[in-house]
């Protein structure tokens, strides 16, 4: 298969769009409970490790972009066979298609039991895996700039989430903040560790870029995503820690629709119900560009069409449903996927940057001599 990609003109994005995609991608099944693990390891000051872990995924996110600016016309299954060759670089193609995958039963799995035990519970788990991968299948046929469109969109669904949070503040007590900076820098590090699950899906950008028309602007775009995801994942944090209890917190599986059942209208009382439905259009964008992710890889290896593709994936994802059925079994696959995605997502990007550096100042080398 071909290194380079060759995109036609109608694919290309502009750069702001960037936002979007970032932005939708991070947002996901995550938000629903992550304050509970990050609170574990750093008690009151787990407001800290969020900022920690977004500090760190912008340095993260600085060192992809930099690798990508070496191969403009490639995304990160063409680095890997430039860098490495083509037995070599389809090896990391595998891992890297494996772990766009795994990140796509992830989000599938959890948002469905969302669905079972808060609205649904006697909905059978085959059949809404059948009708969310019916949306994808549908979705991802559209294309690429559909499934950018779809991000947008999905930003759009978030933008009333912090507002309406902030309700359950006139029960919040602001001295459960309080003392700070009591804990110790180790477990403040773990809770921002504890933030791998929630806070991935800006890697995104390794297949994504080739498709930007103003690489100039990609890094601009790019930050400014993970810092309006910053702002959500923050405000959430310290309204949590203010309105549960410690004890309460440790005990929430789902802080923030627990945050959320305690809202009440006249003309609506159960208000989480609402947000558990339009929340299928928010994790929307981070199964079809996980969807389209793992597409992105196969076809460096095998020649097969889109829509082939996508029957295929799905009838594979909707297999392994059947057998994830049980509270302990999702959390031990969660778990899985928290420190293998923090391998892939946070460490591999500076092996990489490395290897590059050197196979460009190898060939430098070569060509002056």
């Amino acid at each position: 298969m071909k290194k380079t990609l060759s995109i036609s003109e109608s694919e290309l994005i502009n750069a702001p769009l960037l936002f979007f995609i970032i932005n939708a991608c991070q947002i996901g099944v995550g938000i629903h409970g992550f304050q509970r693990l990050i609170y574990q390891d750093a008690k009151q000051d787990a407001w800290i490790s969020v900022i920690i872990s977004f500090i760190f995924a912008h340095f993260i996110v600085f060192i992809m972009i930099k690798t990508l600016e070496m191969f403009p016309s490639n995304d990160l299954y063409g680095i890997h066979q430039e860098v490495f060759g083509k037995f070599i670089g389809n090896f990391f193609n595998l891992i890297y298609i494996f772990y766009s995958s795994f990140a796509f039963l992830v989000v599938l799995k959890n948002y469905i039991e969302v669905i079972n035990v808060w609205i649904f519970p006697n909905l059978s788990a085959t059949f809404l895996g059948a009708s969310l991968l019916m949306i994808v299948i549908y979705a991802f046929n559209g294309g690429f700039r559909v499934l950018v469109g779809i991000c947008f969109f999905s930003f759009i669904c978030t933008l009333w989430v912090p507002s309406i949070l902030f309700i359950p503040m006139e029960y919040s007590e602001i001295s459960q903040l309080l003392p700070l900076f009591d804990n110790h820098l180790k477990d403040i590090i773990k809770g921002a560790y504890a933030m791998t699950f929630t806070i991935i899906g800006f890697e995104i950008i390794n297949i994504v870029y080739p498709y930007v028309k103003e690489k100039n602007k990609v890094q601009r775009y790019v930050h400014l995503g993970l810092f309006a995801t910053l702002l959500l994942y923050l405000s959430i944090m310290l309204i949590s820690l203010t309105y549960f209890s410690g004890p309460q917190l440790e005990k929430t599986i789902w802080a923030t629709l627990n945050l959320f059942s305690i809202i009440k209208f006249p003309f609506i009382e159960r208000v989480e119900i609402i947000t558990i439905c339009l929340w299928m259009i928010i994790i929307l964008p981070n199964l079809c560009l996980f969807a389209w992710s793992t597409h992105r890889g196969v076809i460096r290896m095998v020649n097969i069409s889109s829509k082939k593709f996508i029957w295929i994936f799905s009838t594979v994802m909707l297999i392994f449903i059947l057998f994830i059925k049980s509270r302990s079994q999702i959390n031990h696959i969660n778990n899985i996927f928290s420190h293998f995605g923090f391998v892939v997502v946070f460490v591999y990007p500076l092996f990489i940057y490395l290897m590059a550096l050197i196979r460009n100042s190898f060939l430098k080398r070569k060509r002056t001599n």
